[in-house]
């Protein structure tokens, strides 16, 4: 017989403002990063280093399903644990096929306006809109998927399966992180994917690799990082991860710096290239690991300015992440049209990209105070509960007169 402990279900959670403010930079990382050709990019993560934002909300993700679900599948509570976390991939799904034909209608509907093909085959929506009974059963399925929409498939991917991950990590951690690096080698080696569409494509996010990322996330999610902390956070594992991030610098400035690259020895670059994002490369990995190392050194979950007014705006948006990703998507597209069709100057580029963002960040109040209204409505059986107790009240009391004389 399975012990549940209800203090699991009732224990609080204290919100780490910390994942709030990386999800929220990551979000506007993303928004950025999808606009060609854009000189705020420049800011982001992918021009100075190995890893982007996907690593970023991959990481948080399989951390928050750790920290938050492993006591309540240690209490002896995994259904409830599983059935939170199907409905948010089901919420995720729903988010997506949503986002798709929106996304798609937007499209279509720029090409039509500008008289301009060029964006349904920079966007690879061409085959959905010669062929749309098709191509929305293949999207239905995760086949086929536009340009910007493939991350949230590897999310719905994960989620479903973090109720069996988290059930393995509380009960053996470190054989189940071992189990995920062998996943990893093996789909690395015998370049395991999911199929999608057109036929002989496949998933541009490798979930068979980037589990790696959510469940060694999910592991550091449970508590195991605290056992090791004394050795991740030593002087020498600092140290290895500054050169590995001034070591990833260096080879990223010669892909903007073409001179640079003579100073790269041949067998190095050989080494190292090409630096896979779809099967998620070591390099990759290792780079956001030694970034997190550092950045959690310095950044306490007490730090102060996570409570400052001038942090507020990027960390509405990481609270409200699914929504904000959805919009940005739609943003990123619109201000590439604009600067496609009018004019790439810099000063428009800078105009988009704030406005764009500006954009995000009011949508994020809007719906952090959506969530302070009341909610009214009453679950029906607590009303035919009510009505019940009334019924009976007269007959009570007509019981109870005799005893009372």
């Amino acid at each position: 017989m399975i012990t549940r402990d209800q203090s699991a279900l009732l224990a609080p959670i204290e919100r780490d403002l910390r994942l709030d403010l990386f999800r929220g930079i990551g979000l506007w990382m993303i928004f950025l990063d999808h606009i060609p050709h854009d000189v705020v990019a420049w800011l982001t993560l992918r021009n100075y280093g190995f890893s982007d934002a996907a690593e970023f909300f991959v990481f948080i993700s399989g951390y928050l399903v750790g920290w938050v679900y492993g006591p309540i599948v240690a209490g002896g509570w995994f259904l409830a644990a599983a059935k939170r976390l199907w409905r948010r991939a089901a919420e995720l799904y729903v988010a997506h096929i949503m986002l798709f034909l929106l996304f798609t209608a937007q499209i279509a509907r720029t090409v039509r306006r500008f008289d301009n093909p060029m964006y349904e085959h920079e966007f690879n929506v061409f085959n959905f809109l010669a062929h749309p009974d098709e191509l929305i059963g293949q999207a239905i399925l995760l086949k086929y998927k536009p340009v910007n929409l493939d991350v949230l498939p590897l999310y719905i991917t994960l989620v479903l399966a973090s109720p069996f991950i988290v059930w393995c990590l509380v009960r053996r951690p470190n054989l189940t992180l071992a189990g995920s690096v062998v996943l990893y080698v093996l789909s690395r080696w015998f370049d395991w994917n999911i199929a999608s569409y057109p036929p002989g494509t496949t998933w541009y996010f490798n979930p068979f690799c980037w589990q790696l990322m959510f469940v060694f996330a999910a592991w550091c999610g449970i508590g195991q990082i605290d056992k090791i902390a004394t050795w991740v956070w030593s002087k020498a594992a600092m140290g290895l991860a500054a050169v590995w991030l001034i070591f990833a610098l260096l080879i990223v400035m010669t892909w903007h710096v073409p001179a640079l690259e003579a100073l790269i020895p041949k067998s190095m670059i050989k080494a190292i290239y090409p630096i896979d994002k779809t099967d998620l490369d070591i390099l990759r990995f290792t780079h956001f690991l030694a970034l997190a190392i550092w950045v959690t050194h310095f950044l306490s979950r007490k730090w102060r300015a996570l409570h400052s007014t001038w942090l507020r705006p990027v960390i509405l948006c990481g609270q409200h992440s699914l929504p904000i990703f959805c919009l940005g998507v739609f943003l990123s597209f619109s201000a590439h049209w604009i600067l496609t069709q009018y004019t790439k100057g810099v000063w428009e580029q800078l105009a988009v990209s704030i406005v764009g963002i500006v954009i995000m960040v009011g949508a994020a109040w809007l719906l952090g105070r959506a969530e302070r209204v009341p909610n009214l409505f009453v679950k029906v059986t607590e009303v035919e509960e009510a009505d019940t107790a009334l019924d009976n009240a007269p007959a009570a009391s007509a019981a109870a007169a005799p005893a009372s004389r």
